[in-house]
């Protein structure tokens, strides 16, 4: 039976299509094909960020997440492995993707293996994976691959071969982590996602 693994693709662009998203696919991409060629299949399920904006927002507020955020929070928390990429803003990630990491309970994330990504208008903002990204999911208690991408605008279409070798070498990375370890038990229903909030107030009574 050919084993699975779980990759949740963390992607905070703020357009559609965006680079951000594209790179992420790309990251998403090579870890596949590095499973595949350890005899693991890669189940990849994406989160766009975006698409849960306001929802962040509310639940930062209430600590209270709707039916979708909840879910895509799973998704990111019940992965074997999580891709995450980011655009750079101010020299740092930006605003609703740490608000929607803000979400995660403590331990959620716990040796959990993270490839970090993050797209940007310069070359002078790469260090925002090692000044930025890398701390962040350090202290959620990730395993971070050594390899992080950064990609420049300059960097699509550029024919250069170090932006697609880098990805490579990110993906063989966390391929290598993830074949190395056994799958993570699928989270159970615990919050009931689909509940009314009402109905949650009530059943508390």
């Amino acid at each position: 039976m050919t084993a699975t693994r779980r990759i949740a693709v963390l992607s905070a662009g703020l357009s559609s299509p965006s680079s951000t998203r594209l790179l992420a696919d790309r990251l998403a991409a090579a870890t596949g094909a590095a499973l595949a060629g350890r005899g693991v299949d890669a189940e990849i399920e994406v989160v766009e960020v975006r698409d849960h904006a306001q929802a962040v927002v509310s639940a930062t507020l209430t600590r209270f997440p709707g039916p979708e955020l909840d879910r895509a929070i799973r998704t990111v928390t019940g992965a074997d492995a999580v891709i995450a990429v980011s655009p750079t803003f101010n020299a740092s990630y930006s605003g609703l993707f740490k608000s929607f990491l803000d979400l995660i309970e403590p331990g959620a994330l716990d040796g959990v293996p993270v490839l970090i990504g993050a797209t940007g208008g310069s070359e002078r903002h790469s260090l925002v994976l090692d000044h930025a990204l890398r701390p962040l999911f350090s202290y959620l208690h990730a395993v971070v691959v050594p390899t992080g991408v950064y990609a420049a605008s300059a960097d699509w279409g550029s024919g250069d071969a170090a932006l697609p070798a880098r990805i490579e070498r990110a993906g063989q990375e966390l391929a290598e982590l993830l074949a190395a370890r056994p799958a993570r038990p699928a989270l159970d229903d615990g919050f009931a996602v689909d509940a009314d909030f009402e109905d949650l107030l009530r059943s508390l009574d």
